[in-house]
């Protein structure tokens, strides 16, 4: 009698890795899309609105960051239970911490480097931006839309 298994050492770890994948190709669309709109949201209140740079990336960040959690909880993590107000207020609080984060990246970049020019900040507010979602998917995968415990 012969077994083969080669198939199921194959195809067993290929399931979860393809999972993380996905997960992070949808976190990545709806990112875009926050990135997107933080990005507009701040070239408008500092370019055209004249407001001072601080002030536009947190509230940039933040009008973002409730989209973002919109499609999290619609599009990426749909399939995980996202009921009650535990949620909310962890997604709110840890991404509180990505907006510090981000706006300390800001900040260095924008004064201390003195990266002023309209093609200046918005490298910074893009790098600040990517550095802090790595933050973010760490903490949303792993504490915010958590699988639901059996």
């Amino acid at each position: 009698m012969t077994v083969n298994l080669s198939e199921e050492r194959v195809t067993a770890p290929a399931q979860p890795v393809k999972r993380v994948l996905l997960e992070v190709v949808n976190f990545g669309i709806v990112g875009a899309s926050g990135v997107l709109v933080n990005v507009l949201v701040f070239n408008v209140l500092l370019h055209v609105l004249a407001w001072p740079a601080m002030m536009a990336t947190v509230l940039a960040s933040v009008i973002a960051m409730a989209t973002n959690y919109l499609g999290f909880r619609c599009f990426t993590y749909r399939d995980r239970d996202t009921r009650g107000g535990r949620r909310i207020a962890l997604f709110f609080a840890f991404s509180a911490v990505g907006v510090v984060i981000e706006s300390g990246l800001f900040y260095a970049g924008y004064h201390d480097l003195g990266l002023h020019g309209p093609v200046e900040s918005n490298v910074v507010k893009a790098l600040s931006i990517v550095l802090a979602s790595v933050f973010r998917f760490l903490v949303c995968r792993t504490w915010v839309f958590r699988h639901a415990e059996h």
